[in-house]
């Protein structure tokens, strides 16, 4: 089975790095640069979901399947194209200097038997294009996220249940849901933030605790999730600015209509729920 990988450094920590490899736009413009198209049905890939890309050259398009995406990188498989098999992993992990070291792979299978070999060449020519891209795209993009500002929004769990909050504002977003929180602003810790966020929004106080998943990229900003749990003697949360809240199971989880950001946690979030 043909096999293609690429080693290299990133300038950048793996929470940041791995949340950059789940997020589509960077995706489209490494395939764009060797010709072919990117399509997904979210702006933060989560698993399950279902990306196609439209090879030039006549052939057909193919569909992979997100198999995992976390922290320590992104997998797929193909769901339907021309090949027997066809996979691809990118595993993050730690390097000197807060830096990252990412190991993406190629692994395919051309369909019928020997004859099917006669592709090994033209794959092999556009998979390596494909990964040196994927490679300078992701500096790119992690680059630029390193100097971004940071969001925080806030897990909080009581007696196994989540607090949700579903917009009510702007329109293109209302009736969606998130978790609480919002910008950290000059001077704040990013606990600081959360805490001055859950009181403005929710008239509650919280302690909050680890973070939570990956860096997610949200346009030019990153969004952090930590946990949180109501401080004692904390008034109940109430909606003050969103058009309600509600406390939900990990089988409810994932059945909400989440903004993109929010729904690339929804795997973390049920994890959470159920510990």
């Amino acid at each position: 089975m043909p096999v293609l990988s690429l080693d290299h450094h990133v300038d950048g920590p793996p929470r940041l790095v791995a949340g950059v490899l789940r997020e589509s736009a960077p995706s489209a413009r490494a395939v764009a640069r060797v010709g072919a198209r990117f399509t997904a049905p979210s702006a933060l890939l989560v698993a399950g979901d279902e990306i196609r890309v439209a090879l030039p050259g006549g052939f057909p398009a193919c569909r992979t399947r997100i198999t995992r995406a976390g922290a320590d990188g992104l997998w797929s498989e193909l769901a339907a194209g021309p090949a027997a098999v066809l996979r691809h992993s990118t595993r993050v992990t730690p390097a000197d200097g807060g830096c990252s070291h990412v190991h993406d792979e190629l692994t395919w299978e051309p369909p019928l038997g020997a004859l099917g070999r006669l592709s090994d060449p033209v794959l092999r020519h556009y998979g390596a294009r494909l990964l040196r891209a994927r490679r300078d795209v992701l500096a790119e993009r992690v680059a630029e996220l390193g100097r971004a500002g940071v969001v925080v929004g806030a897990a909080i769990v009581r007696d196994g249940r989540l607090l949700v909050a579903q917009r009510s504002y702007p329109a293109e977003l209302a009736g969606r849901w998130e978790l609480p929180g919002g910008g950290v602003e000059d001077g704040e810790s990013e606990q600081q933030a959360l805490v001055r966020e859950c009181a403005e929004e929710l008239g509650a106080r919280v302690v909050v605790g680890e973070r939570l998943g990956t860096d997610l990229p949200i346009g030019r900003r990153v969004l952090r999730i930590h946990t949180a749990r109501a401080a004692a003697g904390s008034p109940e949360p109430e909606a003050r600015e969103h058009r309600a809240l509600r406390w939900v199971g990990p089988h409810e989880v994932a059945a909400l209509g989440w903004l993109d950001a929010d729904r690339a946690v929804v795997a973390e979030l049920v994890d959470l729920l159920r510990t």
